[in-house]
């Protein structure tokens, strides 16, 4: 059986090592880096139709009246 013969498992994993370095090498060279993000300023807008107070209001569990 081939498997058991030791004597080529090193030239075997030195070539897989090697193999996968360059491809490795060359895929991480072909990325491309987004720049960094700039801060942007916001403008503030004013909002045209108020909040209506029904929709504001916090209904809690425990402020609900007991039936």
């Amino acid at each position: 059986m081939p498997q058991l013969d030791t004597s080529t498992w090193f030239i075997t994993i030195l070539a897989t090592i090697l193999t996968l370095f360059i491809i490795m090498q060359l895929k991480i060279s072909t990325y491309y880096y987004h720049s960094n993000p700039e801060p942007k300023t916001t403008k503030m807008t004013k909002s045209l139709i108020p909040w209506e107070i029904k929709w504001t209001k916090i209904y809690s569990p425990l402020s609900l009246p007991l039936r």
